[in-house]
Formats: C-alpha cells, structure tokens, sequence
C-alpha cells in the first residue's frame, strides 16, 4: 500500500541501500551492502570542482563473511568508488578490524569502537545496521528451510532471540502463542 499522496514538492536527493545475503559454497554466509548517494542538482565541493546532476555523491560497498553457527565475521572488505574527498577511501581498509566480533547484542557499540569517528566513515558504519539484519535473516533462512526454499521438517517453534523483540514476538502476541503450541504439539508427537 503506498503513503498518502505528497504535496508539491523537488526531489533534491536520492539514497539507495541494497542489501544482499549469500550462502558460500564453503558454507559461510556473506553480506554486500551497497550505497549510493545522488543529488537532482549539479554541485561542487574542495575536492570534486564538479558533480553532475545524477552522478554519485557517494557510491560505496561492504561485503561481510559470517560464520553460520553464531555470526562471528571472518572477513570484511569496503571499497568506495564515489566519494565526496578525495581522502575518504583511506577508511575502506579500516572496515577489516570487524573481523572478529559477532553479529549480536552490542554488536554496533563494538564495531563503533572498532571504525567509528575518526577511524572511520559515518556511512559505512551507518551500512552496518541493516547488514546485521540481513545476517539474521539468511541465517534463518539457512537454519530453517532448504536452499529450494521448502520448509525445513524440523522447522518449530520461536527462534531464539526473538522473543520480545517486535511487536508480533512480545510474549502476549498471538503469534507467540501459535509458535509456542507448535512447538508443544511438535514435541509431544
């Protein structure tokens, strides 16, 4: 169902972010995101004198590797094919000090720790929200159904993790309870 209809208006800025999740043949899971910022307008700034209407402001990649199990980051490269100075992609490389930590609770304090400030660029730091989503949801979708995409037979109950996190997960909603008796009645059979 799309928004209510705008006003009149100018678009004056587009941001795209793609997300990807993949199963490696060696069994690992890897996350792309990508980026990119576009302005309707012609601009220039101290490094760039000038960037036509619809060409990248910002066009920048990260690709993660994730262990299936529980998440842990095994690599992790970012590379920026558009940047607003010319001294941003030193940052890039920084994005291998991931490596090592776990998609999971406190996951972004760390990595802020890790690439954040200085250290880093806001906007691939602000890549790595929607990549640690897209993590958990191809780990799902490796714990719980074939790569045909038919349902695993052992495939019942909440997944851990997820209770109380949404609205739909908090442990009053019906869909709980429904998991819940699946689990139950899968248990009991």
């Amino acid at each position: 169902m799309p928004l209510s209809a705008a006003g009149s208006r100018r678009l004056v800025h587009m941001r795209d972010v793609q997300l990807r999740g993949y199963v490696r043949d060696d069994g690992q899971i890897e996350i792309e995101a990508r980026m990119t910022d576009v302005k309707s307008y012609s601009m220039g700034n101290l490094d760039r004198t000038m960037i036509a209407a619809g060409e990248p402001l910002h066009d920048m990649w990260i690709r993660m590797t994730l262990t299936p199990a529980d998440l842990e980051i095994t690599a992790c490269e970012a590379r920026m094919d558009a940047t607003p100075y010319n001294m941003c992609p030193q940052t890039a490389p920084k994005m291998e000090r991931l490596v090592g930590l776990k998609v999971g609770k406190g996951f972004l304090r760390a990595a802020g720790q890790r690439v954040g400030g200085t250290e880093g660029c806001t906007h691939l730091r602000e890549l790595l929200q929607p990549m640690a989503t897209t993590a958990y949801q191809t780990q799902y979708s490796l714990k719980n159904h074939a790569l045909d995409g038919q349902p695993r037979k052992d495939n019942h109950g909440l997944a851990p993790g997820l209770l109380n996190s949404c609205h739909s997960y908090a442990e009053t909603s019906p869909v709980v309870a429904r998991l819940t008796a699946e689990e139950e009645n899968f248990v009991s059979n």
